[in-house]
């Protein structure tokens, strides 16, 4: 059924979006298609912004993005078939980083599943294939348990890890009446956060007080929970260090803080120097640390909220589940004050730190310091999984808050740093946004160029051209293998930024970059700027 008469049509496609007006979603990112506009027809009486990026994958990006910045789920709504397949690497991401992602699309009608019909955008099993990615995925069988999903959703994103959702609405479901209550459709109040188990927090503490050299790692779940972690690190005199999805949980600035430089050896080693080790909120994964475990000399606690994570990668002396912000607050109560001890000295660590960044890859580390500098203060920075990007601007940028840093670290896509940094501006126009990215990554995505066009954003994207996949070049050199598909033919890139009604300015050296980002970040608009390096 097709309700073309009026968009207050109460069709579930109707429901579904108010309650998640309800909860405070504002923005939804997708592209219509010839299913899923009963998802349309109710945003603008309903107060929700819908941004048309130009390729799912960019959507969900660009949710991401958006959802970091406000603390809510990102919401993309892509059409059946291939619309929702191509927002799978976006869900990957968010199930890898552990970030809330709702995805919305319409599926075949109740009786035609598995049908093989030859229906446009017939897909074999729609829901399995993103229940195969995402955290869970539910086909619904009506309006009323759409809108349950919804609330199911934010349950999960408050009460347990965040991860990536899918819901499919059949088409004569989604395009019928809804037949769902108002009061149903109302955000359910937030449960208090888990405070942890009294008597596990009473063990954590008593291994803290008698702490001679504890330190602190904060890691994504931390992020919430910056004024608890930091009153924390103040009252152990603790050196913090961070993952890169942790990065900006303590002030990159603080006394106490090595920032999130985890992957490096001089700070690796203050964390298994430690006597008493506190993990919060992180797997501590390979990928974060390019490392395959830290190794700890002393005692660990570790606090999560998810059970799974108490005891991976890193054996738990003490292991806490809860909310990281409720569990600090509860060891924070516990703790005695600690006024006699000193603050550590940790500028041998740093100094250590940063000839370490050095050795990586030293002229791409000068340009991202020379990028780093021009940057604006409290910018949010998009990055891409490129060199420019984990070899030094990651590493060398220090940054007061967390999600200033939108980066990917274990799933390392490729093409997610300009689309999440439309996503970030969207949410917040107030502080200046800038995207790096290499030349790679950002072919994956410059199609976004126009998306950032039309919503009339002020947004830097500066793409550091190394000629192709450098990384890989490399990998191939070193097994011998000579240069196989990693040259690859370039744009005029300024001339393509103009083509899409944005601004382009080449770098021709690496020292006038920096002039070059504060001219493009001071102009307004949409800017590329192009720098140039030998690979």
């Amino acid at each position: 059924m097709t309700t073309n008469d009026s968009r207050y049509a109460d069709t579930a496609g109707r429901a579904v979006l108010q309650t998640l007006r309800a909860y405070g979603i504002t923005t939804v990112f997708g592209i219509p298609g010839t299913h899923n506009l009963e998802l349309y027809r109710p945003l603008s009486d309903l107060g929700i912004h819908a941004v048309t990026t130009r390729h799912e994958q960019g959507a969900g990006y660009a949710a991401d993005g958006w959802g970091q910045q406000t603390g809510l789920p990102g919401v993309v709504i892509t059409t059946s078939g291939p619309g929702l397949q191509n927002a799978m690497s976006a869900v990957g991401t968010a199930y890898c980083e552990s970030r809330p992602l709702i995805v919305l699309s319409p599926g075949a009608p109740l009786g035609q599943e598995f049908g093989d019909r030859g229906s446009l955008h017939e897909t074999k099993d729609a829901s399995g294939m993103a229940g195969a990615v995402a955290e869970w995925s539910r086909r619904v069988a009506s309006a009323a348990e759409a809108v349950q999903a919804v609330h199911d959703a934010f349950e999960l994103f408050r009460t347990a890890r965040p991860r990536p959702i899918h819901i499919e609405i059949p088409l004569d479901v989604l395009e019928g009446p809804a037949r769902v209550p108002s009061a149903a459709r109302e955000a359910r109040p937030t449960p208090p956060p888990a405070a942890g188990d009294p008597d596990a927090v009473a063990r954590a503490a008593a291994l803290l007080a008698t702490a001679a050299n504890p330190v602190v790692i904060a890691g994504g779940g931390a992020t919430r929970a910056t004024a608890e972690v930091t009153a924390l690190a103040e009252r152990l005199r603790a050196p913090v260090l961070t993952t890169l999805n942790g990065k900006g949980t303590v002030d990159e600035r603080h006394a106490l803080s090595l920032g999130a430089n985890l992957r490096l050896p001089a700070p690796r080693a203050v964390a298994e120097a430690s006597d008493v080790l506190l993990v919060l909120g992180s797997k501590l994964g390979e990928a974060e640390l390019w490392v395959p475990a830290l190794r700890p000399g002393g005692r660990v606690v570790r606090v999560d909220v998810s059970a799974d994570q108490l005891q991976k990668n890193l054996a738990a002396d003490v292991a806490v589940q809860g909310d990281v912000a409720a569990v600090v607050t509860a060891l924070l109560s516990a703790l005695p004050d600690r006024g006699g001890a000193a603050t550590p000295d940790l500028s041998t660590a740093r100094a250590e730190t940063a000839a370490q960044i050095v050795e990586a890859l030293p002229a791409t580390v000068e340009l991202g310091a020379r990028i780093v500098e021009a940057l604006p203060d409290d910018a949010i920075v998009a990055g891409d999984s490129s060199q420019i990007v984990y070899l030094a601007v990651a590493n060398q940028l220090r940054q007061a808050r967390p999600h200033s840093m939108l980066y990917m670290p274990t799933y390392a896509t490729l093409g997610y740093g300009l689309p999440a940094a439309i996503g970030a501006r969207v949410a917040d126009p107030t502080r200046p946004v800038v995207t790096v990215t290499g030349d790679g990554a950002l072919m994956f995505c410059v199609n976004e160029l126009a998306t950032a066009v039309e919503q009339r954003l002020d947004l830097t994207v500066v793409c550091v051209d190394n000629g192709g996949y450098a990384e890989i070049k490399q990998n191939e050199r070193d097994r011998g293998i000579p240069p196989i598909g990693v040259d690859l033919v370039q744009p005029d890139w300024a001339a393509l930024a103009t083509a899409f009604g944005a601004r382009g300015t080449r770098v021709e050296s690496g020292a006038d970059v920096g002039a070059a980002i504060r001219a493009a970040v001071e102009a307004g608009g949409v800017h590329l700027v192009h720098v140039r390096q030998e690979a």
